[in-house]
C-alpha cells in the first residue's frame, strides 16, 4: 500500500486546514488491474464514453473527471480503491479517450463543464461526488459553483488554477509544453509525432510523475496503446489543442470571471490534493485555492507530480475517505 507521508506545513491569513486521512483498511493497490470495461452512453443530451467501477448500489455515485490529455483510464487505481464503498464513473471527456465530439462542440472550460454538468444531472442519481484532476479540476470547481445542488463532495487533485508562470525548466522535455501553444504549437506536434510511441510514453510519464520508476510497465503499455489509439482519431489532435487554448483563455479572463473569483461561489465540502513535485501547475497554489473554497481541506502530498491519484491512490483514497467520513459526521 502507498505510504506516502503527509505534509502539514503552516498557513496563515486565514489558517490552511489539512485533511484527517481515513483509518479504513483498504485492499493493496494492483497496478496490473486493467482499465474498468467501457461504453458510450448518452445522458442529459451528452454522449460520452465512460468507464464504470462496480459499488454498493445504495452508495452515492462518484464521477470522475480526466485532465488534459488524459482519459477516464487515468483513475483506474483510485477508483478500485473506492469501489467498496461507491460505485463509480469515469468519464472521457468529449474529443478525450473513446468521446467523439459533437458538431460545433468549442472546447472551453465552459463547454467541458456544461457537458458534465448535463451528464451528472441526466444519470438520475442524486448529488454526486466529483473528483477532477487538472483540466478536470477546473472544470470540476465551474461544475460545483454553478449547479451546488448536483454536487455532494469535490476533490480536486492539482487542479488547473491560474498559473502565469509555468516553470519549464523542471519539465525533462519543454516541448511537451508548448506543443499545443496556439501558433508555434502546430510545428511542435509534428516534430513530436515522429518520436517513437515508447519514447513519447516516457516523456509524459516524466512530465506528470515525480518518480517514474512507481509506474508499472503495464501502465506504460496500456499508455502506449492509447497513444496508438488517438493517433487514428481524426479529432484527437484539434481537441486537444483547443482545449489547451480554451484553458489559457480561462486563466486570461478578467479578473470578475476569474477561476479565483468562481473559488468562493463552491459551496461544497472540498478536499484540495496537490503534490509538491508538480512540474505543471506549481503546489504555491495549493493554499491560496484551499483558502478560497469555503468548505475545503488541504493535503500536500511530497515526492509526487501532477497526477497524485495515479502516483498514490492508496494515500488520495484514504484522504477521499476521510472527507466523506468527516461530512457523514457533521465535523467537515
Amino acid at each position: 500500500m502507498d505510504t506516502g507521508r503527509v505534509s502539514t506545513g503552516t498557513e496563515s491569513r486565514p489558517p490552511v486546514t489539512y485533511v484527517p486521512l481515513s483509518d479504513a483498511v483498504l485492499p493493496a493497490v494492483d497496478m496490473s488491474i486493467p482499465p474498468w470495461p467501457g461504453e458510450d452512453r448518452t445522458s442529459g443530451g451528452v454522449r460520452m464514453h465512460i468507464r464504470v467501477t462496480p459499488g454498493p448500489e445504495d452508495a452515492p455515485t462518484a464521477v470522475y473527471v480526466h485532465g488534459l490529455g488524459g482519459s477516464a483510464t487515468n483513475w483506474t487505481d483510485l477508483a478500485a480503491q473506492l469501489s467498496s464503498r461507491v460505485p463509480g464513473i469515469s468519464v472521457d471527456l468529449p474529443g478525450f479517450g473513446r468521446s467523439e465530439p459533437q458538431p460545433g462542440f468549442d472546447y472551453s472550460i465552459a463547454a467541458h463543464a456544461d457537458a458534465v454538468a448535463r451528464f451528472i444531472r441526466g444519470l438520475g442519481v442524486g448529488p454526486v461526488h466529483l473528483l477532477g484532476n487538472s483540466m478536470g479540476g477546473a472544470i470540476s470547481m465551474n461544475v460545483a459553483a454553478d449547479h451546488p445542488d448536483l454536487i455532494r463532495t469535490l476533490t480536486l487533485v492539482s487542479p488547473a488554477v491560474p498559473d502565469l508562470r509555468p516553470r519549464f525548466s523542471r519539465m525533462s522535455d519543454p516541448r511537451l509544453a508548448i506543443a499545443y501553444l496556439p501558433l508555434i504549437g502546430a510545428s511542435v506536434r509534428r516534430r513530436l509525432a515522429a518520436v517513437p510511441v515508447e519514447q513519447r510514453v516516457l516523456q509524459l510519464l516524466r512530465l506528470v510523475f515525480a518518480d517514474v520508476a512507481r509506474v508499472p510497465q503495464s501502465r506504460k503499455d496500456e499508455a502506449a496503446a492509447e497513444f496508438a489509439e488517438r493517433a487514428r482519431q481524426v479529432w484527437a489532435n484539434p481537441a486537444l489543442a483547443r482545449s489547451t487554448i480554451g484553458l489559457f483563455r480561462s486563466w486570461l479572463v478578467p479578473r470578475s470571471r476569474s477561476m479565483w473569483t468562481l473559488a468562493p461561489r463552491i459551496t461544497a465540502p472540498t478536499l484540495v490534493v496537490w503534490g509538491t513535485d508538480d512540474k505543471l501547475v506549481t503546489v504555491r497554489k495549493a493554499p491560496r485555492t484551499a483558502r478560497l473554497i469555503p468548505r475545503a481541506r488541504l493535503l500536500v502530498l511530497p515526492r509526487t507530480g501532477h497526477v497524485a491519484q495515479m502516483e498514490r491512490p492508496a494515500t488520495v483514497a484514504r484522504a477521499v475517505l476521510g472527507m466523506w467520513e468527516q461530512v457523514d459526521t457533521g465535523n467537515w
